[in-house]
C-alpha cells in the first residue's frame, strides 16, 4: 500500500519559495496509522502532544532587517493530521523574505496556518536564541538501560513478543534509551531518537525492553507512530496504573520532532538533549 506521504514533497526535488506560502504545508491524516494499531480518533488510550523545534526560522521586519529565532510548535496528539516535515520546512523557508510587523504578528499567522493544516489548534512560541541558550542541555530523567549486556538479532520490525515482565510484582520507575532508531517510510533516511518510559505497573524486564526498542532499527514509520506503537505494546503487556512514553528525535533539516503520549495529563518538558 502506498504511504500517504508519497504524495507530499518528501523525497522529491522541490522549488524553495522565499516569500510567504502557506500552501506549502502538506497534512497527512493520522487515521490510517491509527487503524493499523487498532485505534480510532474516539478510542485513543492516551493524550499528548508532538513538540516540533525549529532552528532555522527567519523573517524580515518592516524595515527589511532580518530576524532569527527558534520556533516551538505544539501539535495535539489527537489532531486529525500530522504535518509532513519537508512541507513544514518549505513553509518555514517561505518566511525568509517575508515582512511581518512584529514577532507577535508572525506568531499569529503561523498559529492560523499550522492549526488549519493539523485540524486542531497548534501552539506557537517564538523564542530568542539567548533564551534557548540559557536553557542549556537537559538529561533524560530515570535510569539508562543502554549498558545492559543483551544479545540482539531483531532489527526489521517492532517485535512486542520480545517484551517480558513480572506480572505479580508492581514497580514505579522511569527508564530511557538512546538506541531508538527507525527509518523514514518514504526516503529511507534514518531517524535517531532517545525514548523515555515512565510507568507504574508490572515490573518490566529491562533487557527485554532494550531488545524491543532495538527491533525498530530498520522499521519504516514516522516518529509519531513509533512512539504510539511503543506506548500500546507496553500498555498491553503491563496493564499499568499509569504510563508515559516520549521520544526526542535528532533534528533533520533544522527540525526536531518530539512526540509525547501518556495516560496522564502531565506538564511537558521541552528540554533539549545533547544530540539535539
Amino acid at each position: 500500500m502506498q504511504h500517504p506521504a508519497e504524495h507530499s514533497p518528501l523525497g522529491k526535488t522541490s522549488a524553495y519559495v522565499a516569500t510567504y506560502s502557506p500552501e506549502q504545508l502538506f497534512p497527512i491524516p493520522r487515521a490510517p496509522k491509527w487503524a493499523e494499531l487498532g485505534l480510532t480518533a474516539e478510542t485513543l488510550p492516551y493524550r499528548g502532544v508532538d513538540i516540533w523545534n525549529c532552528y532555522e526560522l527567519s523573517w524580515l521586519l518592516p524595515s527589511g532587517k532580518p530576524v532569527v529565532a527558534i520556533g516551538e510548535f505544539s501539535i495535539p496528539a489527537d489532531s486529525p493530521n500530522i504535518i509532513e516535515s519537508k512541507s513544514f520546512k518549505l513553509y518555514l523557508n517561505s518566511l525568509n523574505q517575508s515582512r511581518f510587523d512584529s514577532r507577535e504578528a508572525l506568531a499569529e499567522v503561523m498559529t492560523r496556518d499550522l492549526s488549519a493544516a493539523a485540524g486542531k489548534p497548534v501552539g506557537v512560541r517564538l523564542r530568542t536564541l539567548e533564551e534557548v541558550a540559557a536553557q542549556g542541555i537537559a538529561l533524560p530523567e530515570g535510569v539508562c538501560i543502554d549498558a545492559l549486556d543483551v544479545a540482539i538479532d531483531n532489527y526489521d520490525a517492532p517485535c512486542a513478543a520480545l517484551l517480558r515482565c513480572e506480572p505479580d510484582r508492581e514497580v514505579e520507575e522511569c527508564l530511557y534509551s538512546h538506541l531508538l532508531k527507525s527509518n523514514c517510510p518514504v526516503t529511507g533516511q534514518p531517524d535517531w531518537g532517545t525514548v523515555v518510559i515512565d510507568y507504574q505497573g508490572a515490573a518490566l524486564d529491562h533487557s527485554s525492553l532494550l531488545a524491543y526498542l532495538v527491533s525498530f532499527r530498520q522499521h519504516a514509520d514516522f516518529h509519531e507512530q513509533c512512539v504510539e506503537r511503543i506506548f500500546l505494546d507496553l500498555q498491553r503487556l503491563l496493564k499499568p496504573q499509569r504510563l508515559s512514553v516520549h521520544a526526542r528525535y535528532v533534528r533533520r533539516g533544522g527540525l526536531d520532532i518530539n512526540p509525547y503520549r501518556s495516560t496522564e495529563n502531565l506538564p511537558i518538558d521541552n528540554g533539549r538533549l545533547v544530540r539535539q
